[in-house]
């Protein structure tokens, strides 16, 4: 088994390795880059701000207003919008408890 120092020694050569990989790799993905932006005509001002979300998935997000009630139990006052979790009190007709759409 290794020694602690041993292994040490393991890890800054590993260490130095990886950063002498990533400098050699550095230079040719800079340049695809760099091609890239050129074969699309993108600026750095382009790149910056692609990071923020499009304007549709801004706009799903947005305050939703509740929906009208189309049901309401006479003797409570409640109402359902007829979305969600069935009320009991609608029982087996639920077409008694309709409010009229006038």
């Amino acid at each position: 088994m290794a020694t602690y120092q041993e292994l040490l020694a393991q890890k800054q050569a590993l260490e130095a390795q990886i950063e002498e990989a990533r400098a050699s790799e550095l230079a040719s993905v800079i340049e695809q880059i760099r091609e890239l932006m050129m074969r699309y005509e993108l600026s750095q001002d382009d790149i910056a701000h692609r990071r923020r979300r499009p304007a549709a998935v801004a706009s799903a997000s947005a305050e939703k207003r509740p929906l009208p009630p189309k049901y309401m139990d006479p003797k409570t006052g409640k109402t359902w919008s007829g979305r969600g979790r069935t009320p009991t009190w609608l029982g087996k007709r639920p077409e008694r408890f309709l409010i009229s759409q006038e």
